[in-house]
């Protein structure tokens, strides 16, 4: 009987020290400092700069103008420097909860945001994967706007990158795209494009998942060369 109650004991702290560790993980520190959120719209891609009023390793509360119901999907950079040139890392990010307040004698709304992951593509995607497609296993996680559109359409879609290499990229997308269709694609930022070569490069979808808790859609690009 005492054997079992050491045991349980050491089970016991244990748990413990696991979830206080978690906790401190988390814990959610007051600070304000500028924010940059992005996303998109019908019309294109906008973004405002907030403030937090709080954060920690797993997401922010902020303050903001616009309107964010929970489940949006948001591009986060912070801390955001506005005099910094554009390429700042950013990061995906949902909202789990939106409240309207008052700042400052004016509506506004308190949202908070936790730090989405991307999963790295595998096999069990969701049957959309081209037959023969490599794994993509060789990219590095990094955000960056670019714009992709069908050859034979002129208005382009603004996505943003999850992953990236030297003849592939994911991108979020709220469009539904066919495996094996070719698109043009251009990176909006040329200090931090991966593929070489200037104006619009083409590219073939090999892969079509969808994104966990979303409708949004992350597509893979296999970079065509002559």
């Amino acid at each position: 009987m005492a054997r079992g109650c050491i045991v349980w004991l050491t089970r016991l702290q244990s748990n413990c020290e696991t979830a206080m560790q978690q906790h401190r993980q988390h814990a959610r520190v007051r600070l304000r400092l500028p924010v940059r959120l992005r996303w998109v719209a019908p019309l294109g891609q906008q973004s405002e700069v907030c403030e937090t009023r709080n954060v920690s390793r797993g997401g922010l509360l902020v303050e903001c103008k616009e309107r964010h119901g929970e489940g949006f999907p948001l591009w986060v950079t912070f801390p955001f420097d506005a005099s910094a040139p554009e390429g700042q890392p950013e990061v995906l990010a949902r909202v789990v909860r939106a409240r309207h307040v008052e700042m400052n004698g004016a509506s506004g709304e308190e949202i908070a945001l936790h730090f989405e992951g991307i999963p790295k593509q595998s096999n069990a995607s969701n049957g959309h994967r081209q037959a023969g497609a490599a794994h993509f296993t060789d990219g590095r996680s990094v955000a960056l706007p670019i714009r992709v559109r069908p050859r034979h359409i002129l208005w382009f879609e603004e996505a943003m990158t999850v992953e990236v290499s030297a003849d592939r990229v994911r991108f979020v997308s709220n469009r539904e795209y066919p495996v094996g269709e070719a698109l043009l694609v251009t990176f909006v930022s040329p200090d931090t494009k991966p593929w070489p070569g200037s104006g619009e490069m083409l590219a073939r979808i090999v892969n079509v998942e969808k994104l966990p808790h979303s409708s949004s859609l992350v597509v893979t690009l296999m970079r065509l060369t002559d």
